[in-house]
């Protein structure tokens, strides 16, 4: 049982697999290729950050923080151990220095965060070498957004992603477990819609047995409104969530369902690294109609993407994650609270990056029964998913 009231993740992780800490002997400086992208052992390249700015959230979706374990005596993180502002936007000027173009603020629900925007209008202001702008998002449950769309976007915000798991509200409340009613979230994204927070992207996790009956209107509500909904086969994420194979639908069988329906064409990936399959609406020719959008598959236990992950996640805390099933993270926060300069604090990070391995899904089928003993992983709700 750890300091945060449950059996998750070890974060005292051993010396060996942490950042070097402060006042260590100084390395010589890594390399980095020619075409200045820092990869690692497999050859993958760092792209994307996503942060976390708060382990808190309020929805207790039974997929991510079930209220058996993250109830009214939970201990979230003390104040003075998440990271400040300042910090976030500092390791993520570092980030941004070996490659990284692309901010995600997660939570929790990061909008529970106080003055979020603040953040958002720092990490905004930063600019690659070459001086464009960083693609700044952020993911969400809606459940604020109607209130916070407007001023997300004045301090910089370019898109967010809303996560809804059902149209019918019985489902709904049932699925994010404190009776938030679905009518919220759609304010919500109608008005991030408003205020230019897109393309909009909402994502529908399928847990079989539970909502999948809802597939078909999610579709019919979105399709045609300029929002990609995509939909996230059940992961067994975390250690408390209480996965199971059975309870999986594949994404090929999402597929098949809607195109029951609706025509659907394959679409190339819009960027390296994208996690989801894209599929086209297709016109009465059989072609994709982008006035009728697309949608998503997200397949990481039937189809896993490891080979193209170019994410990294840095926790509330300050620890950086390699992978959204990691069970170690590497503590960055002790190097900025201890003196480290930048050049320091790089270098680890190139080090941490370029030693990375993590395939945790192209493995998943042969690891023995017993691994989630033995290693527990990281829960979602501190790494962001």
């Amino acid at each position: 049982m750890d300091r945060m009231g449950t059996a998750t993740v070890s974060y005292s992780a051993r010396r060996s697999e942490r950042a070097p800490a402060p006042g260590a002997a100084t390395l010589a400086p890594l390399p980095v290729p020619a075409d200045g992208l820092l990869r690692d052992t497999r050859g993958r390249a760092l792209h994307d950050l996503r942060i976390s700015v708060t382990d808190r959230c309020n929805f207790r979706c039974t997929y991510c923080m079930p209220k058996e374990v993250f109830g009214a005596s939970h201990q979230f993180l003390p104040h003075a151990e998440v990271l400040s502002f300042e910090e976030i936007t500092r390791l993520a000027r570092l980030f941004v220095d070996v490659g990284v173009r692309k901010l995600r603020l997660t939570g929790g629900e990061p909008l529970v965060r106080k003055n979020v925007e603040g953040l958002i209008e720092q990490l905004a202001a930063l600019r690659a070498p070459d001086g464009e702008p960083l693609d700044i998002t952020l993911t969400t449950n809606g459940s604020l957004l109607e209130r916070k769309a407007r001023a997300l976007a004045q301090a910089g915000l370019k898109r967010v992603t809303v996560s809804l798991d059902s149209l019918d509200d019985t489902v709904f409340q049932a699925m994010n477990d404190v009776g938030f009613p679905v009518r919220k979230v759609l304010a919500g994204i109608d008005a991030a819609q408003a205020a230019g927070l897109g393309p909009i992207k909402v994502n529908m996790v399928v847990k079989r047995g539970t909502n999948e009956h809802e597939i078909l209107p999610m579709a019919r509500h979105f399709r045609g409104r300029g929002i990609t909904l995509r939909f996230i086969e059940f992961m067994d994420v975390g250690a408390t969530n209480g996965w199971r194979m059975n309870e999986v639908l594949p994404g090929a069988d999402i597929i098949r369902l809607l195109q029951a329906e609706f025509p659907l064409v394959p679409l190339q990936a819009s960027a390296p690294g994208e996690t989801a399959e894209r599929w086209g609406y297709a016109d009465a020719d059989g072609r994709h109609d982008p006035a009728l959008g697309e949608v998503g598959v997200i397949c990481s236990v039937t189809h896993p993407f490891c080979g193209a992950c170019n994410r990294a996640r840095l926790s509330t805390d300050g620890r950086l994650f390699l992978c959204l099933f990691a069970t170690q993270g590497h503590d960055l926060r002790t190097l900025l609270r201890g003196g480290a300069d930048d050049a320091q604090i790089g270098e680890a990070v190139k080090g941490i990056w370029q030693g990375r391995t993590d395939r945790y899904s192209e493995l998943r089928a042969s690891l023995p029964p017993d691994t989630e003993k033995a290693a527990p992983r990281v829960e979602m709700s501190y790494i962001g998913g």
